[in-house]
């Protein structure tokens, strides 16, 4: 049901934050948190994902630990200190976003 174009758009700043609040997860975790916490309005694709994912690592905002976990390897990200500081800027540019957006369109979200 959400819009395709507002998810990309979003996508880094989701993986930024819920790193920022797991500390570490693996791809197909992510997918399945972003489900569990939109009720399964919104839905990962891997191909929208690993790239995303393989952009912020090459941005040196991520670090990857690979571990066998029941004969698989599972290949963990984590935020680098980098990571962590630029998580804090999307945070304040998306809330920013969304003060503006209700200014905008006349209706009123509560941000925590």
């Amino acid at each position: 049901m959400a819009n395709q174009q507002l998810i990309k758009g979003s996508l880094s700043t989701i993986i930024l934050h819920l790193l920022k609040t797991s500390g570490e997860m693996y791809g197909y975790e992510i997918t399945q948190k972003v489900k569990q916490l939109t009720s399964d309005e919104i839905k990962l694709t891997e191909g929208a994902l690993y790239p995303t994912l393989h952009k912020l690592e090459a941005e040196g905002t991520l670090t990857t630990e690979s571990r066998k976990v029941d004969g698989r390897v599972r290949k963990y990200y984590k935020l680098t200190e980098r990571g962590k500081k630029a998580t804090a800027e999307r945070m304040q540019e998306l809330e920013a976003f969304l003060m503006n957006m209700q200014r905008v369109m006349g209706f009123n979200l509560k941000l925590s």
